[in-house]
């Protein structure tokens, strides 16, 4: 099979239609596959954006980063941006699903007290299981940030009349829309991790913790195919290796040198599934200096050999 041949990871931007001007939107998943085909929504994508979804009924198996997640209701999805998500095969679920620009979350006006909300998106794991009673209220949350987004819309029974399609963005008060938005995500995000967030470090470490590891997470990305050891990454970032661990723990929930694994295993896996490369030319492009040193490490981490990932990846 060609390599043009094979299914691509597609990458997808923030883009709601117009005349939508916030830069954060709701939607059931039942909304989205009304007005998408059935090829759409099987297809493998790179979000440019974040993305929240809430199972509120069915079971699904999602996949993220090649590794799939059982759903069901009550489970809480949270993608970033560079990951790759497909929502699997099944058809009998349903649920809400929220999408933001980076931009949204780093406005130094994100908040009430104008802090970030960044760093609590980061706290959250990639997957929430929610008891009933908590699936009830972020629910009825997203349920309130959905219809406030839709103030002052055209096609609303209690939108202004005389307000043209054309002219919504310049005649509704989008900037005070856009402020309650960003309150009441900022208010469901700081339940979420009170409830469910990663165990943190006081307050006053909490900004030097984040920033060392976001320092980390820019230098794998970059490097991660020269320098194979954490203690090349502390070396350049001046630290030690116990601290980058520690920051890599406190927002990852994982080691530095898992998370430098998964970072390999998961360009590996793309490189698998999506080209033609040889096993032995991908081995050289992720920096291991023998296709068996490769191999076994893939094998480890993995539980597959390279080629039988392969296989299974590009007939599925």
């Amino acid at each position: 099979m060609s390599a043009t041949a094979r299914p691509k990871v597609e990458q997808l931007t923030y883009s709601p239609a117009s005349p939508y001007p916030y830069d954060l939107e709701v939607f059931r998943l039942s909304d989205l596959k009304r007005r998408s085909t059935v090829q759409a929504m099987r297809r493998t994508y790179c979000y440019e954006f974040y993305m929240l979804i809430c199972v509120t009924e069915g079971q699904c198996t999602h996949f993220v980063d090649f590794e799939p997640v059982e759903c069901s209701a009550g489970t809480l999805l949270t993608l970033r941006p560079g990951q790759a998500h497909n929502f699997g095969s099944e058809e009998d679920w349903d649920g809400w699903m929220v999408l933001l620009r980076p931009e949204f979350l780093r406005s130094a006006e994100s908040a009430p007290t104008g802090a970030e909300i960044s760093p609590l998106v980061d706290y959250l794991p990639g997957s929430i299981c929610l008891d009933p009673t908590e699936l009830r209220r972020a629910v009825q949350d997203i349920q309130c940030i959905h219809d406030d987004a839709r103030l002052w819309l055209p096609g609303r029974p209690d939108a202004q009349p005389g307000i043209e399609t054309a002219d919504v963005t310049a005649s509704c008060p989008s900037v005070g829309v856009d402020v309650l938005l960003r309150c009441r995500f900022y208010a469901l995000l700081t339940w979420l991790a009170f409830l469910h967030g990663r165990r943190q470090e006081p307050a006053s470490q909490q900004s030097a913790m984040l920033l060392r590891f976001r320092q980390f997470e820019k230098l794998v990305d970059e490097h991660f195919s020269q320098w194979s050891q954490v203690g090349d990454y502390a070396s350049y970032l001046g630290c030690t290796e116990k601290s980058l661990t520690r920051a890599t723990l406190a927002v990852q929930g994982i080691s530095a040198k898992t998370y430098l694994s998964k970072r390999i295993v998961l360009e590996a896996k793309r490189l698998l599934t999506h080209t033609d490369l040889s096993i032995g030319a991908l081995s050289g492009r992720l920096g291991f200096g023998e296709v068996d040193r490769f191999c076994k490490f893939f094998k480890r981490e993995t539980s597959f050999t390279p080629k039988d990932f392969r296989k299974s990846a590009t007939t599925s």
